[in-house]
């Protein structure tokens, strides 16, 4: 009798489990598509790690494309909203936008599309911000930040203001290029994001 209730009680955490399992949808950019890394090592593989050691059922699918720009998440979002269902979306883009130039005004529209859309489709998002090289300018740097922050206050969405946070010019955490991260500072992304990211599981 004893063996049994033992099977039983565990075989009711399994479904507690299974029914709180949700799947997690990251749309960003080569700063979430592990450019330059090996792809098991980058932030976004280890916050899989970290939902599985914390006792978390949901599975993060990485749609993330290296050089995508805020437009092109835009075009692809729909197939992976109905492919995916995500519960929650992690939006990491215009870094590119930022970095060919666009207008800030256009990533601020194809942000605020994005988080509707996925709202509509049952969504959480969680909005991450990307700071921009220093040599683009302040006057363009402030308003490019300022798109991230305008955002999420309109859709009052959680952002995290600077995924770079602590990383970001930091010779030792950066590749060569100065624009994507290390594999060392990896850990120090997903502890960046974790904090806001944690209450919306």
């Amino acid at each position: 009798m004893r063996v049994w209730k033992v099977a039983a009680a565990l075989w009711a955490v399994c479904m507690a489990q299974a029914a709180g399992a949700g799947t997690v949808l990251v749309l960003g950019d080569s700063i979430s598509a592990g450019f330059g890394l090996d792809t098991s090592k980058g932030w976004v593989a280890l916050l899989q790690q970290r939902l599985r050691e914390q006792g978390y059922a949901d599975q993060v699918v990485n749609a993330s494309i290296t050089g995508d720009t805020s437009a092109n998440g835009r075009a692809r979002l729909e197939p992976l909203l109905a492919a995916n269902k995500p519960d929650l979306l992690i939006l990491e883009l215009g870094g590119n936008d930022g970095l060919r130039g666009q207008p800030p005004a256009q990533l601020q529209q194809n942000l605020t599309w994005i988080i509707d859309r996925a709202r509509s489709s049952g969504a959480q998002v969680l909005l991450l911000g990307v700071p921009l090289p220093p040599n683009y300018g302040p006057a363009y740097i402030n308003a490019f930040s300022h798109v991230y922050q305008q955002v999420a206050a309109d859709k009052q969405v959680p952002l995290v203001p600077s995924l770079l946070d602590g990383v970001g010019g930091v010779a030792q955490l950066m590749q060569e290029d100065g624009i994507h991260p290390r594999a060392e500072a990896q850990p120090r992304l997903l502890e960046n994001v974790w904090p806001a990211l944690k209450p919306l599981l």
